[in-house]
């Protein structure tokens, strides 16, 4: 940790990290919707900029709160190389007061938490109250946040955990042990969310990593976003299937992969039953459980933000 000359803290990955512990995530993702249902933040769309030369892109996530005064934004980007892309993201957090920086932070953990922390929060507002089976597929960083942030938002009975990287890897299986015990490891993705009350997919595939037909109504299928151009782990025909939510209307059906795919076969964004800021401010219903529920996230600026105000928070805190 240091401080630039306008007294910023500049921390990075480790700093970040060391701080975690100390931050609620699923509170700050409450404090972040509620403001934005309540009109008190702004969330413009995510912009992205090609690279010349098809070097890669970066993605700029931005937003402002008046009722936190802080406003920033996350830049990530996608830096093509000879072999595996190297994916960055950096977030600065502005002071809506002094117009001073207060802190320039590595976003990687940020991301990775505000993401599984978003949600969670759909998954509280949107599963069903006596659901028991959850199932997670993918099993990275990001999947085991998602395990951490909804173990105890419902009484789950079964926690099914499918990924290819978990074949024949002993390490891993036991570091998604040592998460919960009530965790088991399924043979396919059909077998971790057949029957499942909650479906996750966690995984940073561009195309569909689950067959969503035998969702059953009242089920809810969770999704994420990654760089990769229109990804989705559904099938864009499970839109028109389900009842629809997400994490903010005003941007996400044009990020949402498979949400420009299904509105290029007619599916309709004003069908989305609602978004996150909506349902912690009690502005829309909550799914009938006459079909399947399907939530998405793309990430949003205000989301890093939020988690950069609860690390500072918590920096400051630890001196």
């Amino acid at each position: 940790m240091s401080t630039t000359p306008q007294a910023a803290l500049v921390l990075d990955a480790a700093a970040v990290q060391a701080v975690l512990p100390n931050v609620d995530t699923l509170g700050a993702m409450r404090a972040l919707f509620s403001e934005l249902g309540q009109g008190q933040a702004v969330q413009p769309a995510q912009t992205l900029t090609l690279f010349p030369e098809d070097k890669g892109d970066f993605i700029t996530y931005q937003g402002a709160s008046t009722g936190a005064n802080l406003f920033g934004a996350k830049l990530s980007p996608y830096l093509v190389q000879p072999g595996k892309p190297i994916i960055t993201a950096w977030t600065v957090l502005m002071s809506m007061e002094t117009g001073q920086p207060l802190m320039l932070c590595d976003s990687g953990e940020l991301t990775t938490e505000r993401t599984a922390g978003t949600t969670a929060l759909a998954v509280d507002h949107l599963a069903k109250e006596g659901a028991k089976t959850l199932a997670i597929i993918g099993s990275g960083k990001v999947a085991q946040a998602h395990l951490r942030h909804t173990a105890a938002l419902r009484d789950w009975a079964e926690i099914r955990v499918f990924s290819p990287s978990l074949s024949g890897n002993a390490e891993l299986k036991a570091t998604w042990q040592a998460l919960d015990e009530r965790v088991r490891f399924a043979d396919s993705a059909a077998a971790a969310g057949t029957e499942a009350d909650v479906v996750m997919l966690c995984t940073s595939s561009g195309t569909p990593v689950f067959d969503t037909t035998s969702v059953a109504a009242g089920a809810l299928v969770t999704s994420i976003s990654t760089n990769v151009a229109n990804a989705h782990e559904v099938d864009p025909a499970f839109l028109s299937a389900a009842e629809v939510y997400c994490d903010y209307r005003e941007t996400t059906p044009s990020s949402a992969g498979e949400m420009k795919l299904a509105a290029e076969a007619g599916w309709q964004a004003d069908a989305i039953c609602g978004d996150l800021a909506q349902l912690q401010t009690a502005a829309c219903a909550r799914p009938t459980g006459e079909k399947p529920v399907f939530f998405r996230s793309i990430g949003l600026g205000l989301e890093d933000i939020f988690m950069a105000r609860a690390v500072y928070d918590a920096a400051k805190a630890q001196g």
